[in-house]
């Protein structure tokens, strides 16, 4: 099966740059709801994911907490630090996509030169799973 199917495209998808402030980083996943998104260069690399317990361990870290002060950091900062969630190519089969969805609620999709593409959600994963076995039911897939 080719994960083009299950791919939310870049344009649906909410993600920081690099060069992204500490505030503002925070901000745009407050306001998306998110514990993690993807981090890219202005030409489109994917770097790695950053989440909010990589926001708290950077706040934690510096010697003080002031908003203000941690201006002067950039989502790049954090990334240098955090544990990230590896990418995948577009050709990786679905039984490898279910192994990296065992730690990561995404999976964040590159093309050939390493751009990001998208990403492909963990429910999407174990839906396409799911079917596959048999274990939902048509009126299920509706919801």
């Amino acid at each position: 099966m080719n994960i083009a199917y299950f791919l939310l495209p870049k344009n649906r998808v909410a993600y920081l740059y690099d060069d992204c402030t500490f505030r503002q980083g925070l901000e745009k996943m407050r306001h998306h709801g998110y514990t993690a998104i993807p981090v890219i260069t202005r030409t489109g690399q994917y770097l790695g994911t950053v989440s909010e317990g990589d926001f708290l361990w950077r706040i934690l870290s510096e010697q003080s907490c002031s908003m203000k002060e941690l201006e002067h950091l950039q989502v790049r900062d954090i990334l240098q630090t955090c544990n990230n969630y590896p990418s995948v190519r577009i050709t990786v089969t679905m039984e490898e996509l279910l192994q990296s969805a065992m730690n990561q609620n995404f999976i964040p999709v590159v093309d050939d030169s390493g751009s990001f593409i998208g990403i492909v959600t963990r429910k999407d994963i174990i839906r396409y799973f799911a079917e596959e076995k048999g274990a939902v039911s048509p009126l299920q897939k509706i919801v």
